[in-house]
């Protein structure tokens, strides 16, 4: 009868816990999302991006008002982009464009 080498037990105990840790820490459930206007760079919106477009990735400039991104709940309004924050509301371009004017005078 050949007997087992003791560290190639722990070994193998080891590995056999590292890899079932692993399944029970995958969460059972997703983060909820919400969307978030006025935070995705132009081409990288999740979807709506206004008349004539279509949906993901139709947004043709950065920080587009209209377009939103998927982002977890409760994180939106904390997103600063040069434009502002995020926000759980479309953004009217003319806000944004006033936003734009305002940085550029405080830069001034």
């Amino acid at each position: 009868m050949k007997l087992i080498n003791p560290s190639k037990l722990i070994i193998a105990g080891a590995i056999a816990a590292a890899v079932s840790s692993v399944t029970f820490a995958t969460p059972v459930f997703a983060a909820e999302k919400e969307k978030c206007y006025g935070i995705s760079k132009a081409g990288q919106n999740d979807c709506k991006a206004g008349a004539g477009t279509s949906c993901q990735g139709t947004s043709t400039v950065d920080y587009q008002g209209n377009a939103w991104k998927s982002v977890d709940k409760g994180t939106c309004e904390g997103i600063k982009t040069p434009n502002g924050m995020g926000s759980l509301e479309e953004i009217k371009m003319d806000a944004m464009k006033d936003g734009m004017k305002k940085d550029a005078m405080k830069k001034s």
